[in-house]
């Protein structure tokens, strides 16, 4: 095959830093290429410069055998390369349809040769087709704001392919989806590349790269380590490439210990009408030292309950419990003063804010704290807020130049550590985890399921929503499936049923909600 990119000695510097230190890279016409490192391995970084956000400090990019500048994204699409990005690209305040054509500069037929307005629906008629095609269902007039994160990501790539892209980046694409989901992305990819369009896919997930995967390219701290064929290496090769050492495979030890509910759910209901942003009748326990995990196809309502369950969202109906408390106030304040942490399914949107420090960020939900502060909290004491930093910088191994490092500038796993940190050194009697390891690699994400395991083990009760199935199957104490806003069964967490498990995702073996499988213990207050 003919090679389509090939990107020569590239170098990117941000002030001492190297994110990338000459790297030589290609793509051949019709290939799915696989980058594959760690977080902070400077995979991002690379195809930043790729699709015009950075420009390399040194090096050369050759582009169907043409040596190119790509100054800017729409100079990048003028070529034919579009980026999904890992960290979404949208306009919240706008309609999926709005963020699918904006800045396009496509004529006909969208528009009358006579005149300068866009005709909608032909347009819309397009999208649809190129929608239906793929399998990417959407409503075109929702808000971005008003749809879940794994419908975001369909938008991402549906503009994408809408834009005609010849070589497509997939930066972590299926992070926000399951494994039913990512199967049929992978169709979309293979259609694409019967079609001589190439792929360039970035993602942690060794079941998906030695899946997807033509070539796989290893970086490691910003350089290459080398490219193999998928067909000549193995997970544990790959593995011990992108981390410089071998990792050792962790399993966790589960017993139902049947202590008091730290958190319940009784009967709860909102926005119920909706099959996918909605709650019906909910009863849920969390007790102290058990993960509750989640499980279902991202949109089943799993935000909803997490929010309700962090005190962001006020259910419509039915009772919330916490340590048999009945909760009157539905604030964020609220639940936090009793304890309850909450690592976000979208941590640079609601867990962080990338513009403050990694310092400022770690106590930003007490910074009036006696410890930070004097004079009762009017005033921030920097020199204790710098040591309280510097602790958990080392502590949760938090990799940064410094702790004044603004954090939209750390890796997706250091950002994470971050949240991590922060939550978790407050000692919480709960803690909402929502895809805690969502786009992180390998290394990142036992480091995290191994700080989940150790806060559940000091009797934390842990709620733990994920679309990764795998991740719910070797953490949870019990697993409760989610289908249509509604909880359609409860299962144990040790030997579960896996094709019940399944089915009920799926809504095809749709369960009541008092149902208990394989004679579990747990009773619902339904029951």
């Amino acid at each position: 095959m003919s090679e389509i990119l090939r990107m020569e000695h590239i170098t990117k510097q941000f002030g001492s830093v190297y994110a990338n230190r000459d790297i030589t890279f290609s793509v051949a016409e019709g290939e799915v290429h696989t980058l594959l490192g760690e977080n902070g391995a400077g995979k991002s970084t690379l195809m930043n410069i790729l699709s015009g956000l950075y420009q390399p400090s040194d090096g050369a990019i050759i582009f169907n055998g043409k040596k190119v500048r790509i100054d800017s994204p729409a100079r990048a699409v003028e070529y034919g390369i579009g980026m999904v990005h890992q960290h979404f690209m949208l306009v919240e305040a706008m309609t999926v349809f709005e963020n699918i054509i904006l800045g396009l500069h496509r004529s006909e037929p969208a528009k009358n040769k006579h005149s300068i307005f866009i005709k909608k629906d032909t347009l819309k008629k397009e999208i649809l087709s190129l929608a239906e095609k793929y399998g990417l269902e959407l409503d075109l007039d929702k808000d971005i704001s008003e749809i879940s994160v794994g419908e975001q990501q369909r938008v991402e790539i549906l503009k994408v392919l809408y834009r005609g892209a010849r070589l497509l980046i997939l930066d972590e694409p299926t992070a926000v989806l399951t494994d039913t989901e990512a199967r049929g992305l992978f169709k979309i990819i293979r259609h694409l590349t019967e079609e001589h369009k190439s792929v360039i896919f970035i993602s942690h997930k060794m079941r998906e790269v030695l899946s997807i995967s033509d070539r796989i390219t290893i970086l490691r701290e910003g350089q290459t380590v080398g490219t193999v064929l998928k067909n000549e290496t193995s997970a544990d090769e790959l593995a011990q490439l992108m981390m410089g050492h071998k990792l050792a495979d962790q399993t966790y030890i589960k017993e139902e210990k049947r202590k008091d509910a730290l958190l319940e759910f009784k009967h709860v209901d909102y926005n119920h009408l909706s099959r996918h942003s909605g709650l019906s009748d909910i009863c849920l326990s969390v007790s102290s030292g058990e993960i509750v995990g989640i499980a279902g196809v991202d949109g089943n309502g799993q935000s909803q309950l997490a929010q309700i369950a962090a005190g962001i969202l006020k259910p419509d109906g039915g009772t919330i419990n916490l340590q048999k408390n009945t909760v009157q106030s539905f604030t964020p304040s609220f639940f936090i003063d009793r304890h309850v942490a909450l690592i976000p399914e979208d941590r640079g949107r609601m867990g962080l804010v990338g513009a403050m420090t990694i310092e400022e960020n770690l106590i930003l939900k007490d910074p009036g704290n006696s410890s930070f502060s004097w004079g009762n909290g009017f005033f921030l004491n920097w020199k204790k807020i710098d040591r309280y930093a510097e602790q958990l910088k080392e502590k949760y191994d938090i990799r940064c130049e410094n702790i004044n490092q603004e954090v939209r500038n750390l890796s997706g796993g250091n950002q994470q550590k971050v949240i991590l940190a922060r939550e978790l050194d407050a000692n919480p009697d709960v803690l909402i985890a929502v895809h805690p390891t969502r786009g992180l690699d390998i290394g990142a994400a036992e480091y995290i399921h191994d700080k989940i395991i150790q806060e559940r083990d000091r009797g934390c009760g842990v709620l733990l929503i994920s679309a990764d199935f795998d991740e719910i199957l070797k953490l949870s104490t019990r697993i409760a499936v989610m289908f249509e806003g509604n909880i359609v069964g409860i299962y144990p967490g040790n030997n579960p049923p896996l094709e019940e498990i399944s089915l009920a995702m799926s809504g095809k073996c749709a369960l009541p909600q008092n149902h208990v499988p394989h004679g579990d213990s747990y009773e619902t207050d339904a029951g």
